[in-house]
């Protein structure tokens, strides 16, 4: 099995694992009091399908990728988190510019979450790469 497919399969478990306990645990009750009222009843899980696969792509080819060969896994959680910071600011700062009462701290919040998963994410695949 290629290395980028095994890294990129890893980043997919891991963000699909962390969000199901943020979204679905930890983080709840924030996102119902912020935007409960804009919150599907149920998950469109091909919309969520749609999205792990194409943000775990993302995360292979732009920061878990280029740090094939190099030691360590620092180098990829740095990028992967300002990659989440981008494309989760994009989001949160787009909802906020134009939906009446977004919440700032919803905003801030999923930003940081954003960053987090998806260093963590990047770093389990770059050292599941390596190990392969």
């Amino acid at each position: 099995m290629n290395k980028y497919l095994v890294a990129g399969l890893v980043v997919a478990v891991v963000m699909v694992a962390m969000d199901v306990l943020w979204l679905g645990f930890v983080a709840k009750a924030l996102y119902q009091y912020g935007i409960g009222h804009l919150m599907a009843e149920h998950p469109k899980v091909l919309a969520a399908v749609a999205f792990y696969g194409v943000y775990s792509v993302g995360l292979v080819v732009f920061t878990v990728a280029p740090s094939a060969g190099v030691p360590g896994w620092y180098s990829t959680a740095l990028k992967a988190g300002l990659f989440g910071f981008v494309a989760y600011a994009t989001y949160d700062l787009s909802n906020l510019a134009t939906l009446q009462g977004w919440p700032l701290w919803l905003s801030l919040v999923d930003m940081a979450w954003g960053s987090a998963v998806s260093a963590l994410a990047a770093t389990a695949g770059k050292l599941a790469m390596d190990r392969f």
